[in-house]
């Protein structure tokens, strides 16, 4: 029997590498928690009111995308408009061409990851440098990252060493400020050579026009400070109404992502530089990138399109810990990556059909994400439509024979005796093939048997159900 492609991979996963995913989300979770409720009294009414913007924002997209196209415009910048990942980076790449540049340097973007703009450029004679560090880790090692936040959540120090020791980046060397400081001094040359700078977009401000980035380490400053020509790939979805939405989802993103009351650098961008400034690119693209996202917008789970890209979902999921991002396939992993990847899909949803299964529909999830996005709700309609779809389900147990087990009462009431034998029976003879192999992956709890009501009248200190006993006046009434 075959089982889930997750379930695969999970159970092929190194145990130091499950470990450093595992230590490395739950920590996040754990810092992420205590800052928002020490210093928020009800951190959830915030949470709810971000997510009626975003969800504002993704029911009137019509209406906010022409408004940010005109303040760009009116900022000097060009705007371009990509339905698709081949047309998002042609657009790139004939902007490129236009200027005679060959060498780019990237700052983080999730979008450039979706379309994979570094391999196409690369086929195309250009280079296109990472910046970040995990992501310039990742890249060097012809790896994908594994977390929206921390690429590199599945490395640890000795395995990135190892990584530069083999790309010519010195003598082996665990010690992480020595790694950082030659990747500093790799980079910098990088950026002066650069004769174009990519970024993406955090939220782009419909009354200003706007561009919001956050970053911890400064390096998209230097891929804007030292490039003339800023191209921005940035999706559809990450329009804020106002700049004074931009406090509450700045305040948001920071303490959900990394546990930080504010991002080390937080840059707002509003165009190409004006005269009386000594640096900064002096031309400005934006390019707008659907991808599937209009498709995700007619769906009944456009509440999706509310994610900035925090991570917490990854970080609290029991699945995400045990799997790591790789499992999932896709640019997005963990719960968000589970209704986003199949969404996107568009007529080859049933190829990630699987990831909505992927989750044990706990809910945590849906707790700790900043704009309150139904995360569970959202996996079952998926699931619902794999199954009207008719996708096959590797792994999963015939659910025919508990339905009619279910719905015969002797049929019943032997399984529930039958089932304490469960206990003393090895895996291996179960005499169900599917059973046996699902079993092979997940534990099953102690059988305890027995019936609920027989178990509520007997159970010690219980309570009385039983409807009272009419009063004396209430009898006499009722005679």
């Amino acid at each position: 029997m075959r089982f889930q492609q997750i379930d695969q991979f999970a159970a092929e996963l190194k145990a130091d590498t499950r470990a450093a995913v595992y230590d490395g989300s739950k920590k996040g979770h754990e810092k992420r928690t205590k800052l928002l409720f020490d210093e928020y009294a009800d951190p959830d009414r915030l949470r709810r009111i971000a997510g009626e913007v975003k969800q504002h924002v993704v029911e009137n997209l019509d209406t906010y995308l022409p408004q940010v196209e005109a303040k760009l415009k009116a900022n000097g910048v060009i705007v371009h408009w990509a339905a698709t990942a081949e047309a998002a980076n042609q657009a790139v790449l004939g902007i490129m061409r236009a200027r005679g540049a060959t060498k780019m340097v990237k700052a983080k973007t999730m979008v450039s990851e979706e379309t994979e703009l570094a391999h196409f450029l690369e086929k195309h004679g250009m280079e296109a440098l990472e910046t970040d560090l995990g992501e310039f880790i990742v890249q060097i090692d012809g790896d994908h990252p594994s977390h929206i936040v921390k690429p590199i959540i599945h490395k640890n120090r000795r395995e990135i060493a190892t990584s530069f020791e083999e790309n010519g980046l010195g003598a082996y060397n665990d010690d992480p400020q020595t790694i950082t400081r030659r990747a500093r001094h790799f980079l910098r040359h990088k950026y002066l050579e650069a004769d174009v700078g990519l970024t993406g977009a955090n939220f782009v401000s419909a009354e200003s026009g706007r561009l919001v980035l956050v970053t911890n380490e400064g390096n998209s400053r230097f891929c804007l400070a030292a490039t003339k020509c800023h191209i921005a790939m940035v999706g559809i979805e990450k329009i804020v109404p106002r700049d004074y939405d931009l406090a509450l989802f700045l305040n948001l993103l920071a303490r959900s992502g990394t546990a930080q009351e504010l991002t080390v650098y937080t840059e707002f961008i509003s165009g190409p530089k004006s005269p009386t400034q000594p640096d900064g690119p002096e031309e400005m693209h934006v390019i707008f990138v659907d991808n599937g996202r209009t498709e995700v917008l007619a769906s009944d789970c456009r509440d999706i399109l509310r994610c900035i890209r925090c991570g917490a979902c990854l970080n609290v999921c029991p699945v995400y810990r045990q799997a790591s991002g790789h499992a999932y396939r896709s640019v997005y992993p963990g719960p968000v990556g589970a209704v986003l990847s199949p969404l996107m899909m568009g007529d080859k949803f049933p190829q990630k059909a699987d990831l909505p299964k992927a989750s044990s529909l706990c809910g945590a999830c849906h707790e700790v994400c900043p704009v309150n996005i139904p995360i569970p709700d959202l996996l079952l309609r998926l699931r619902n439509r794999a199954k009207e779809e008719n996708v096959p389900s590797p792994g999963t147990p015939p659910m025919g024979a508990w339905a009619l087990l279910a719905s015969q009462p002797t049929a019943w009431r032997a399984s529930l005796f039958g089932g304490k034998i469960i206990n003393y029976l090895p895996t291996k003879l179960l005499p169900i093939p599917a059973l046996r192999a699902w079993e092979a992956k997940r534990s099953l709890p102690a059988w305890r048997g027995g019936e609920f009501r027989k178990w509520l009248k007997t159970r010690k200190g219980r309570a009385d159900f039983s409807p009272p006993a009419p009063s004396r006046a209430e009898a006499k009434k009722a005679d």
